[in-house]
């Protein structure tokens, strides 16, 4: 079964937690653990948990934090603040995927050149159960074709999911 994740991401805010809960370990894909690249991970898990009030209904919950708590990983790497989940943008990135999901139509809601918000697309392909990390690690694996001195992506490289994310 193919599957077409949207995701918008939105406001920076900056809130400190104390760690209190164990968090997935993320793998990268050198093979390295979530803790072996990011240092310890549980605050960034705390500091997503905080930031997604308002992330849903129950099981949606669940997917929307994984979502939160992976970029914000990305973003701990490069010293950016976390992310806060909106849940307005939420319902619109749910809505433009269902749409996707019946037509199979790969396509940002904006017209190219006209992005009023950042948007990130993932497809999934064929089987397999994908899960919201594999998308962000998909997008994620991007940053090595980044150059932050030029600020543009390697010549003949796509790296704008990841700009996104960071």
């Amino acid at each position: 079964m193919k599957l077409l994740a949207a995701l918008l991401v939105c406001a920076l805010v900056v809130h400190t937690v104390s760690p209190a809960h164990s968090s997935p370990a993320l793998e990268l894909a050198d093979g390295r653990q979530g803790t072996e690249a990011f240092g310890h991970n549980a605050t960034v898990y705390d500091v997503s948990v905080a930031q997604c009030a308002g992330c849903g209904a129950l099981g949606a919950w669940a997917e929307s934090l994984e979502f939160l708590y992976y970029h914000n990983l990305v973003r701990l790497a490069r010293r950016e603040l976390p992310l806060a989940w909106s849940p307005r943008l939420e319902s619109y990135a749910r809505s433009w995927a269902a749409q996707r999901r019946a037509d199979c139509a790969l396509r940002h809601s904006f017209p190219e050149g006209q992005f009023a918000l950042g948007e990130n697309i993932f497809w999934g392909g064929a089987g397999g159960a994908w899960r919201p990390g594999d998308a962000v690690k998909d997008w994620a694996a991007e940053g090595v074709d980044y150059s932050y001195a030029a600020n543009a992506c390697a010549p003949g490289h796509e790296c704008g999911h990841y700009t996104q994310i960071v």
